[in-house]
């Protein structure tokens, strides 16, 4: 195992770069702000220590959101997080309370789902890019969109 360490202002830099958008998914898929910024500041652990050589940008932003997730994965895993879900401080993250309605109607969506909802148009990533982030065929993240967008059209109808 080849261990990384970041100079701070190269750290800084990718801070700079992912913190927001991995906060942003970490949030959607946990639904509480704590949860989230440990899921963070976990995924910029193993981006100083585990990271493999990137190929570019892309390829190294693919990874750790490939991380956020799983991270997100692993607690939502857990007996506790099973049994409850924080919908604490969605507003804050929302520009109107339709949007917070929403959001939290993605929370509530089976995690595979959730995933691919969020990717696609919350981080406007492409049916390619989340089948490659996510290891699963492109047809597989088209049907878990369409899906998802039927889970929300029916919970937002029965609202």
């Amino acid at each position: 195992m080849q261990t990384h360490s970041l100079p701070n202002d190269v750290f800084s830099s990718k801070y700079s770069l992912y913190g927001s958008m991995l906060f942003k998914i970490a949030m959607v898929h946990l639904g509480n702000k704590s949860d989230a910024e440990e899921a963070v500041q976990e995924a910029f652990i193993k981006l100083l220590y585990k990271a493999p050589s990137f190929v570019d940008l892309e390829h190294e932003k693919a990874w750790v959101i490939r991380v956020i997730i799983n991270i997100c994965k692993n607690l939502t895993g857990s007996l506790w997080r099973k049994r409850v879900v924080h919908m604490e401080q969605i507003e804050a993250y929302c520009s109107s309370a339709a949007d917070a309605e929403l959001v939290e109607s993605v929370l509530r969506l089976p995690f595979k789902y959730k995933a691919a909802i969020h990717l696609f148009y919350y981080e406007d990533y492409s049916v390619k890019q989340i089948a490659e982030a996510l290891r699963i065929s492109e047809s597989a993240v088209k049907m878990r969109l369409q899906r998802g967008r039927e889970m929300l059209r029916i919970e937002m109808e029965e609202d």
